[in-house]
């Protein structure tokens, strides 16, 4: 590996001041978990990114339909390091449950950064939550998930409905204490390594529409010792090749409803917020691999007699990298640390389990278009080793760009968005308390920005239905901008002037749309962090 990545058998933890900064400014109480981290980074600097590398190169998930004897048991094979790394990793699911906090789960999610990987460790915490928080009857389940001998999947997709959760055509009739579920889920994460599934389905009677659905618990297999559902095939993707995906048919699939079948679609919701704040922190945990292989290649390869770093267009991507990859990892922590003080929260929720909400969207969709960008801006900066498979960079453009698919894509982020600007001053919140440092301490290009987002969402708010969802991803991504400027100036308040630079910055090109200013060119704490570390480890 060392041969073909610069990011591989270096500290990911200790090489990223940024996050460090950030991390501590959210959540105080993590530099009691620094040794934590600091071991946790090198193990994600050698061994994950070996084992991620060699799945998606030499050893992906292969489905098994029948063992020796026959039988089907639809199970998928594992290449040893693979299986191992699951298991090892399992852990980093346990912090929330056991009276820690979920700013420790996300930031070893971060670390570990590969989406596949990571995805299955997301859908197995996502049932662990459902189990936890309204099926307590399960904990034997819930601790077999934890403990990484077990994993769980989220099965909503159908193909008739995609995100639309309510065409879905699952249908749930009861038998006994358990229920009996009929359906066809087209894009089934974990299907194949799943143990423990949380699905939606229509009960008899229901009504149509996402309120008619209940959700419910699938074990794979059933109190009789069969196989509960099976597996048609493995979908053939681009990426995230470490989570098997694929279609699952439940034919009176054995199921046990969790909590109120009336609050389905509720308890679904909160599902989708924390993997969509996964989604979030692994859409900037991919940019941060790829901007380690860029800073080892900036910091080594010469052009025209000079080393890149030293060129000012090298070192106005390098801007770039530093401005995006800043606020996007600061709002996302906000975004986290709103979710930890609500996720206690049951339906009917209170304001600050929907600001949470507003939140979440914002940073999904956001996050996604800078890993998008970025990793594609790292390959850029490679030249034509970019461009080849063999070598390190390549992989986290591909794997990038699931980000602004997974958990509903921007399309289903605006919708959803609209809906929580509606919930009881909301946005008014968003933009007296959230936007705050834009008028307090922001530079004219910021406190233009706040003033863009006030007219963007109060205009949402009187628009007919169809106009306001025709400009309601542009006031989105406007919303998310703001936020993030205002993030970084919260950054700033404990972690220096660097913070309120990458603020300017931001808030200069959003707002502006003008290219970042020429005296960046001479400042190596906008562009330079990092690059003095990354040229000793290479």
């Amino acid at each position: 590996m060392k041969h073909i990545s610069y990011a591989y058998d270096t500290n990911h933890f200790t090489r990223d001041e940024t996050f460090q900064d950030i991390l501590t400014h959210i959540w105080p109480e993590s530099v009691n978990h620094r040794r934590e981290f600091v071991e946790f980074g090198a193990f994600a600097g050698r061994e994950v990114y070996e084992t991620v590398y060699h799945v998606d190169h030499d050893a992906a998930p292969v489905l098994i339909h029948h063992d020796l004897d026959g039988r089907r048991v639809d199970r998928v094979r594992l290449s040893p390091p693979h299986r191992q790394m699951l298991q090892q990793l399992a852990r980093i699911n346990r912090p929330p449950y056991e009276g820690g906090s979920w700013h420790h789960h996300f930031a070893l999610g971060y670390l570990v950064g590969d989406p596949g990987l990571y995805c299955v460790l997301t859908i197995t915490n996502q049932v662990v939550y459902a189990i936890h928080k309204y099926a307590p009857a399960f904990a034997e389940w819930k601790e077999a998930l934890l403990s990484g001998q077990a994993f769980g999947a989220t099965w909503m997709t159908e193909s008739q409905g995609g995100s639309d959760l309510g065409a879905n055509q699952a249908t749930a009739r009861p038998d006994g204490s358990r229920w009996r579920i009929t359906a066809d889920k087209y894009f089934a994460s974990g299907a194949g390594l799943t143990d423990y599934a949380i699905t939606t389905a229509r009960p008899e009677g229901a009504p149509a529409g996402p309120k008619g659905l209940a959700l419910y618990l699938l074990p794979r297999v059933n109190g009789a010792g069969e196989l509960n559902f099976h597996v048609r095939r493995l979908k053939d993707k681009s990426a995230t090749r470490a989570v098997p995906s694929g279609e699952v048919e439940l034919a009176d699939s054995e199921a046990y409803l969790i909590g109120d079948a009336k609050l389905g679609i509720y308890y679904t919701l909160e599902n989708l917020t924390v993997s969509r704040l996964a989604n979030a922190i692994g859409a900037m945990g991919i940019a941060q691999k790829a901007f380690l292989e860029v800073q080892g290649r900036v910091t080594r390869r010469t052009s025209f007699g000079r080393l890149l770093q030293d060129h000012p267009l090298i070192r106005r991507d390098l801007t770039d990298f530093a401005v995006r990859h800043a606020a996007g990892l600061a709002l996302t922590f906000e975004a986290i640390d709103a979710f930890q003080r609500a996720w206690s929260d049951r339906p009917p929720y209170t304001d600050a389990y929907h600001r949470a909400r507003f939140l979440t969207h914002l940073v999904k969709t956001r996050t996604a278009d800078h890993a998008a960008h970025l990793t594609a801006l790292a390959m850029e900066l490679f030249g034509g080793l970019g461009f080849l498979e063999e070598y390190g960079i390549a992989r986290w453009h591909r794997e990038a760009l699931i980000t602004p698919i997974w958990e509903g894509p921007s399309n289903i982020q605006a919708l959803d968005f609209l809906e929580t600007c509606r919930k009881p001053m909301t946005h008014e919140w968003f933009l007296e308390e959230a936007l705050a440092p834009l008028h307090q301490v922001g530079s004219p290009a910021a406190r233009a920005g706040a003033e863009a987002v006030r007219r963007a969402l109060h205009g949402l708010m009187t628009l007919p239905p169809e106009s306001a969802e025709w400009r309601a991803k542009a006031a989105l991504r406007l919303a998310a901008d703001a936020a993030q400027v205002a993030a970084l100036y919260r950054i700033a308040e404990t972690a220096g002037e660097r913070y309120e630079k990458l603020a300017n910055l931001y808030a200069h090109h959003a707002f502006q749309h003008d290219e970042y200013p020429d005296w960046v060119l001479s400042d190596r704490s906008v562009w330079g962090v990092g690059l003095d570390a990354a040229r000793a480890d290479t």
